[in-house]
């Protein structure tokens, strides 16, 4: 069906939700099987893992393997909340708020990362640059397109200097 053709809520009967919730798609199995040792963003990764997709999912695999990266978006199932909307970052002594890092320890506890596929097969999608923890629920999955996705850099805040010095 186009997605023009979609049905969706009244526009005057739209109403702001108090409480969102998600339903898991997947689990991704990966070799971390606790925090230490998990590399800090995908792009410092090499490790592979496999993303399983429950079975009433599969349909929406069709087309995926034409891709070669994907947006991973999952739930970090571990974190106790509340958390603090201040928190001192991995590269840097400061206390900075939550919106202006990388903290699994958020509001939504949601993370992404960018993923290689490396092989698609049945519901179970082998996946490299793996910085997940292993049995992490999967909530969606989006290609990536480099044309829509890559934008130029202008500023990086507070991580200007910091990013320079650790990956130079």
């Amino acid at each position: 069906m186009e997605i023009t053709k979609r049905e969706l809520i009244d526009f005057k009967e739209r109403k702001f939700p108090k409480k969102i919730c998600f339903k898991p798609i997947g689990i991704i199995h990966t070799p971390f099987k606790n925090l230490k040792g998990i590399p800090i963003q995908s792009f410092m990764s090499d490790t592979k893992g496999t993303i399983e997709i429950f079975s009433e999912y599969l349909p929406g695999l069709k087309d995926l393997s034409g891709f070669s990266h994907i947006y991973c978006l999952y739930y970090f199932d571990m974190v106790k909340l509340p958390v603090p909307l201040q928190s001192k970052p991995f590269l840097d002594n400061e206390v900075k708020g939550v919106f202006a890092i990388r903290t699994p320890f958020r509001p939504n506890p949601i993370g992404i990362s960018i993923l290689q596929i490396v092989e698609i097969k049945d519901n179970n999608i082998e996946v490299n640059n793996v910085d997940i923890l292993d049995k992490t629920p999967i909530l969606d999955l989006k290609p990536y397109i480099p044309k829509f996705d890559n934008r130029q850099i202008i500023k990086i805040g507070w991580l200007e200097h910091k990013v320079k010095e650790k990956f130079s």
